[in-house]
């Protein structure tokens, strides 16, 4: 049993140089990203009362919390899985905004279970909110901004998924779907598995018109041709509907201008976050793997249950899996200076100086000398009583 003390929970990863100092870097560019698009950062805590961090969030992120006892008053805590209800709460009570506000963050989480076989438990959250603005240029910004987080990363081969959870939502409501049958409805959807479709009718848990319109659903996916094809198949069931689908298809025009050469894809039936989100929904994801590499959503009067009912906006992701799969590159690569020990005073000013002009200085002592070199790849020497950096 001594042996395995060393190891860490199933999960739970800890960050060594020099890919620590590579995400430390990423983390810092990415906030000054977000500060030049006017998003303030926000640094909401690990853990907080269950019935502030839950709220509005739905049973997914129940099932993803961590929960213990405050000993100081017997109340339940969970630790953050996610950081948007958090946001909502900061907006809504703390900052109290009255017109439309930006936040940001970058922070840790921690989750009960991977989202994937062999993921992380433990992500690097990093998200973008904007409160208090329905119109669908928010949306656009946060889209946009997205992608640039996307480009700074190092991934340039992204593309975008675009859906609306009011056209499931809509078509369940006029399906009369009950309450308790919905969830096994939305797990056949979600899955777009036409053969348990068919089952359910076979079952009499469904009818055949309902039947009709969820599976032409599950087929709405694909190119820009998804719109008409949509409104084909889903015409004069329900007004908010056909709304959907017009919203839908101006985000798509909208970023056809702005990023050109993005691909672009539709996907009506996909529904993350559908306990919570109400409008438009988007995610990027790159060619061979198999979970997006960002996501968000319109989220509006999800801080009613904080008594501020606000239009709302965002996306996250998780900061690791970026910095694993792009080609962003830091200081952190760079080689360093090694110089020797010593009390002469303009080695001292040399070292400074050094320093002081952002160069990375590591000054030997009598232990060093059959130590790692550190990366350093210069040295500072003295030459005619001057001290000068040279290569290695």
């Amino acid at each position: 049993m001594q042996s395995k003390r060393w190891l860490l929970p199933e999960g739970v990863q800890e960050m060594v140089p020099p890919e620590s100092w590579r995400l430390e870097a990423a983390r810092r560019q990415l906030l000054d990203l977000y500060w030049r698009w006017g998003y303030d950062l926000i640094r909401p805590p690990l853990i907080e009362y269950l019935d502030s961090l839950l709220t509005g969030a739905g049973h997914e992120l129940d099932l993803q919390t961590f929960k213990l006892t405050d000993q100081l008053n017997g109340r339940m805590m969970g630790v953050r899985s996610d950081m948007t209800t958090q946001a909502t709460r900061i907006d809504a009570h703390r900052l109290a905004a009255t017109g439309p506000a930006r936040y940001c963050y970058i922070g840790s989480i921690l989750r009960t279970r991977p989202e994937e076989p062999g993921g992380s438990r433990q992500p690097l959250q990093l998200g973008a909110e904007k409160f208090g603005d329905a119109h669908i240029d928010s949306d656009i910004e946060i889209v946009s901004l997205m992608l640039e987080t996307l480009e700074l990363m190092g991934i340039d081969d992204a593309c975008l998924d675009l859906g609306h959870v009011a056209i499931y939502r809509r078509l369940v409501k006029c399906a009369g779907v009950s309450t308790e049958f919905e969830p096994v409805l939305f797990d056949v959807v979600q899955r777009k598995s036409r053969p348990d479709l068919d089952a359910l009718v076979a079952a009499g848990r469904l009818d055949a018109r309902a039947q009709s319109w969820f599976a032409q659903l599950i087929e709405l996916n694909g190119p820009r041709s998804v719109i008409e094809d949509a409104r084909v198949a889903l015409a004069g069931i329900d007004q908010e509907i056909d709304a959907a689908i017009d919203c839908v298809e101006h985000m798509a025009d909208r970023l056809a201008v702005h990023y050109p050469d993005m691909p672009v894809y539709l996907d009506l039936a996909e529904l993350r976050g559908y306990r919570y989100k109400t409008g438009l929904l988007y995610a990027a994801f790159a060619p061979g793997l198999g979970r997006e590499l960002a996501r968000g959503g319109r989220y509006d009067d999800v801080g009613a249950t904080f008594g501020r009912p606000r239009p709302a906006t965002g996306f996250s992701a998780d900061l690791n899996l970026l910095a694993a799969l792009g080609r962003f590159d830091s200081d952190a690569s760079r080689g360093g200076i090694r110089a020797p020990a010593g009390n002469d005073p303009a080695l001292l000013a040399a070292i400074r100086a050094q320093r002081a002009d952002g160069h990375r200085v590591i000054v030997a002592s009598a232990g060093d000398n059959h130590a790692p070199d550190n990366g350093c790849d210069q040295q500072l020497v003295e030459r005619d009583g001057q001290w000068l950096v040279l290569p290695r």
